[in-house]
């Protein structure tokens, strides 16, 4: 399947009002600002010293010395703001048709019912392309930029879902599942560890090669978990990330049976990490999806090796799997996983935290902006590149618009979902922010662009 063909990227002025988070805690608002974005998709130069909108525009333009004619501007409206692009860190792109459906199970028994007869469907690639073209217009719509997905072991489908991410503008990691050990239908395992491995190689010379240029679309190495993994796979999956580079996703620690059958089927490692440090799978680019049972050595061990956590909410919280534990800033890298991220399945919401665990204290109210743009593309190895407005950086990005009610109870703009603002709401920007944080949805998200280009609109 070749990627759609996509006009070039033409230079672009956005106006109005910015909205990133800076760090952590604070908030950054460019109120009434320019920023210009040249025709490799990313911030050339900033406006956010003006008295409006208009002598930003104007003084930008100069500096530049770019004719407006030539450029695509876009501007916000009232009740508009932009926001930096969702980073989701760990979504399971074969999973999009069941998402909800869990019923009355738990992890491993929810894998065997609803999970691996789903993940068959994909031998077929027909049903491989319409699943995720479905999945990356959906998380393109909600305003995830980037998202690290699981495929299944199907090669044909993992290349095609590479091809419709490329063809669609979404930046993204794709997994090609690896399962060498005896653990769910035989039609989903990969018949042999060489094969495996293998069939592992050819997905990422693929990708490679599809996406060289611009790097949009990368492979990332994708053990499905310890249990569905021989030892041979998993030194094999090492071997190729310390030759290559290529980050690692995996999970761990998901449910307390998932960690006792780990403790049976490698007693001798004494952890669930200590199995993937074994094999050097634990490295400052591991994504460790969920870790809920972690033992206080075990968040040690994932801090030293400065690898990151996904931490799931959504999924924990329906097949009953637990909370993950928040981390303390101020604890240090030895307390615990350097990033901490709430991917899931949904609307991209990746994000970071390090240090020391609070055993089952909430976030801090305010702190979610920041893990699902900064701190997710520290997890995925892009802070540099995207989560933020700054020169240098990609416009990863998304235009927010919320319904402003008039006079008489009315709104001001159609179809602009169930955040109502007020007049006395306009002159308060961490209001506004907040209430589309919390109440929200892809109503809201009127556009998204990704290194530069426009790939929704609503």
């Amino acid at each position: 399947m070749e990627a759609q063909s996509k006009p070039p990227r033409r230079r672009s002025l956005m106006l109005g009002n910015f909205v990133h988070s800076e760090t952590r805690e604070q908030l950054g608002f460019l109120l009434d600002a320019a920023i210009a974005v040249d025709e490799r998709g990313k911030i050339v130069d900033m406006d956010n010293g003006s008295d409006d909108v208009k002598t930003a525009k104007k003084q930008l333009l100069c500096r530049l010395g770019w004719d407006e004619h030539d450029l695509d501007v876009y501007a916000c409206r009232r009740g508009q703001f932009f926001f930096p692009g969702f980073v989701d860190t760990h979504v399971h792109a074969a999973q999009y048709p069941i998402v909800g459906v869990f019923g009355e199970t738990s992890l491993l028994d929810w894998l065997d019912k609803h999970v691996f007869p789903c993940e068959q469907r994909f031998a077929d690639d027909k049903v491989a392309r319409q699943v995720y073209t479905a999945c990356v217009r959906r998380t393109l719509a909600h305003g995830t930029t980037t998202a690290a997905y699981y495929a299944t072991t199907h090669v044909a489908a993992t290349k095609s879902l590479a091809d419709i991410c490329l063809g669609l503008g979404q930046r993204a990691f794709i997994g090609r599942v690896c399962m060498d050990r005896d653990l769910g239908p035989a039609a989903l395992r990969d018949p042999s560890t060489r094969e495996s491995l293998e069939r592992s190689d050819e997905v990422t010379r693929y990708i490679n090669g599809r996406d060289a240029q611009d790097r949009l679309v990368r492979p990332i190495l994708t053990p499905r978990f310890a249990l569905s993994c021989t030892r041979k796979v998993m030194s094999g999956l090492d071997e190729r990330h310390r030759e290559h580079e290529l980050p690692i996703q995996t999970h761990m620690s998901e449910s307390p049976r998932e960690v006792e059958d780990v403790a049976r089927l490698y007693p001798e490692a004494g952890s669930y990490a200590k199995v993937y440090d074994e094999h050097g799978l634990l490295t400052a680019s591991t994504i460790l999806g969920h870790c809920i049972h972690l033992s206080e050595g075990e968040a040690r061990l994932v801090g030293e090796r400065r690898a990151k956590v996904s931490h799931c909410p959504c999924s924990n919280s329906a097949l009953g799997s637990g909370e993950a534990r928040p981390f303390d800033p101020g604890g240090g890298q030895a307390g615990g996983p350097r990033q901490q991220t709430p991917g899931d399945e949904g609307p991209g919401r990746g994000g970071a935290q390090t240090g020391q665990p609070l055993g089952r204290a909430g976030l801090v109210s305010g702190h979610e902006r920041y893990l699902a743009t900064r701190g997710g593309a520290k997890v995925v190895g892009l802070e540099h590149t995207v989560g933020g407005f700054q020169v240098g950086m990609d416009w990863d990005a998304q235009l927010v618009g919320l319904h402003v009610v008039g006079g008489g109870g009315e709104g001001e703009h159609k179809d602009s979902g169930n955040v109502d603002l007020f007049e006395w709401d306009l002159c308060n920007w961490k209001t506004i922010v907040a209430k589309w944080v919390y109440n929200g949805d892809d109503r809201n998200t009127k556009m998204v662009w990704v290194k530069g280009r426009r790939v929704h609109k609503r």
